[in-house]
């Protein structure tokens, strides 16, 4: 079982509309819109964490392989 907590956030008066809007329409509580909203920047952020890595290992990977075909080039000299 999941334990929740409660949190206090402000937010512009705006949004907070939008929210509350949005929470009738869809028939679901803001706490569980906060929570999708909160779930769904901290994919987005992973995502992009881990696509920034993958690029930085492209980049050291062809580096390393850059550098095996010049000793291996020296090497069949």
């Amino acid at each position: 079982m999941k334990t929740k907590k409660k949190i206090t956030v402000t937010i512009d008066e705006g949004v907070c509309d939008a929210v509350d809007q949005a929470s009738r329409y869809f028939q679901v509580a803001r706490s569980q819109l906060a929570q999708e909203a909160f779930n769904l920047w901290l994919s987005k952020k992973t995502e992009a964490l881990m696509a920034k890595g993958y690029r930085e290992m492209a980049r050291e990977d062809e580096e390393t392989a850059e550098r095996s075909l010049a000793a291996q080039k020296e090497v069949l000299r």
